[in-house]
């Protein structure tokens, strides 16, 4: 009965009295398969932000070394990247719901390989190590590689009103970073009280529980091209020079990139929390959770009180605290600084997010959506799992915390040159 009345809350149109003539905070929310859409999203990302953080806890109580978890990301960056551009012409010529429902099965299958490997551990992981956790993360990567493009360019899709894409930006990224406040503290607490068996079973209902909910969703067909069809290469082609011809896109997402990649300190939460901080999974799981906390505070302000104004220089302000969060949580030994440091990243981190997705989706036509956010998945996305592994190479080399006091300085640094050389986004308003 609970489940018809969720279902129906979901598919049924609510007739609610828009509050405000000149921005209504809740639009896109009033369209049924929207509400479908942010909902699956949530799952999915609860999904694997609970597998990221149990899959992290296990490799280092294995190794006890943070170059293995630098590792995990690398394992998933390097086949993201590979077929991130061919991604992204597939999310233009296929439509996007069939290429959705095709991930999300194969993420599906990755999380119950590690479900199974818990089953039978002492075989399978003391027989191999960490091999088998890696070939999964490796296989997810190539998975998440495709799902990227074909969800950022079948979310415009449910919205005809393209007044409405900011709107729709800033809920879907508040469901993002919801699922991700969530997560890292489920993770670390079904961990911690019923084991990582428990943990991976939780992990695989919620991938399930999004391939539900998208059935439930109407197909789209795919945008009308602009001209002749294109061979892959010339498809490809067209994509980079769009991006590499707009100032302003590319600007943003090189800013992000780097910002990403040398402030990226979450890999390295296991050793905080284990070894300087020594608050065990349950505070791993409070401290993963602390950016998203912050980002759907910022998220949900930003649904009110949208940023139009000067919107570039305050991209520029919001990374550049950043870094300085990300040096200040470095060189903290107290659990409620570092905490508060991680949630304050994730208030910044949100505006930036959040008025790089609305310039990327305002600027690029409907044909071309699935390429160019193949451009910013490699540029952005999966900087994520680089960053990750240039994290742990660094905390191999110079140590845990100089590292991340490096990664913030240089974050500052990129922001600092980035507001120099790039003058259109530095006076963007949107």
């Amino acid at each position: 009965m609970q489940y018809l009345c969720l279902l129906h809350f979901l598919t049924v149109a609510t007739p609610t009295p828009i509050p405000d003539e000149r921005h209504d905070p809740y639009a896109v929310l009033r369209i049924p398969e929207f509400r479908l859409f942010v909902s699956a999203r949530f799952c999915i990302t609860l999904a694997m932000q609970i597998q990221a953080v149990v899959v992290g806890w296990q490799i280092y109580d294995i190794t006890k070394d943070p170059f293995s978890l630098g590792l995990i990301g690398l394992v998933e960056a390097i086949p993201s990247i590979t077929v991130a551009l061919y991604a992204g012409h597939v999310a233009d010529i296929v439509p996007r719901k069939r290429i959705i429902m095709t991930v999300l099965s194969v993420l599906l299958f990755c999380s119950l390989a590690l479900l199974f490997y818990t089953l039978d551990v002492g075989k399978v992981l003391h027989a191999f190590g960490t091999l088998p956790i890696y070939s999964v993360i490796f296989l997810s990567g190539i998975a998440r590689g495709f799902m990227g493009p074909a969800v950022f360019s079948f979310m415009p899709q449910l919205v005809s009103d393209r007044k409405l894409y900011a709107n729709a930006i800033t809920w879907s990224s508040t469901t993002w970073q919801a699922g991700s406040v969530a997560g890292p503290a489920i993770g670390g607490l079904v961990y911690a009280f019923g084991g990582v068996t428990a943990a991976f079973g939780v992990d695989a209902s919620l991938v399930l529980l999004s391939l539900l909910l998208y059935t439930f969703i109407a197909g789209r067909p795919l945008p009308p091209s602009e001209g002749p069809k294109l061979k892959i290469k010339e498809s490809l082609q067209t994509g980079l020079r769009f991006v590499f011809g707009n100032q302003i896109i590319l600007s943003a997402l090189a800013l992000d990139m780097f910002a990403v990649l040398f402030g990226g300190a979450v890999i390295l939460l296991p050793v905080f929390a284990s070894d300087i901080l020594k608050i065990g999974p349950e505070g791993l799981g409070l401290l993963r959770s602390a950016p998203a906390i912050g980002s759907v505070t910022m998220a949900l302000f930003m649904a009110y009180r949208p940023i139009t104004f000067n919107a570039g220089k305050k991209m520029l302000w919001a990374v550049a605290g950043f870094g300085a969060c990300i040096i200040v949580f470095g060189l903290s030994k107290l659990f409620w600084l570092s905490f508060g440091m991680l949630l304050l990243s994730g208030v910044l981190d949100s505006i930036s997010v959040i008025i790089r997705s609305t310039l990327i989706h305002t600027l690029t036509p409907e044909h071309m959506k699935g390429r160019v956010s193949s451009v910013n998945n490699i540029f952005v996305g999966s900087s994520n799992e680089i960053g990750s592994f240039e994290s742990g190479l660094a905390a191999k080399l110079m140590g845990v915390v100089p590292s991340v006091v490096f990664g913030g300085t240089m974050t500052i640094l990129i922001v600092a040159f980035t507001a120099w050389k790039a003058d259109k986004l530095r006076k963007l308003s949107l």
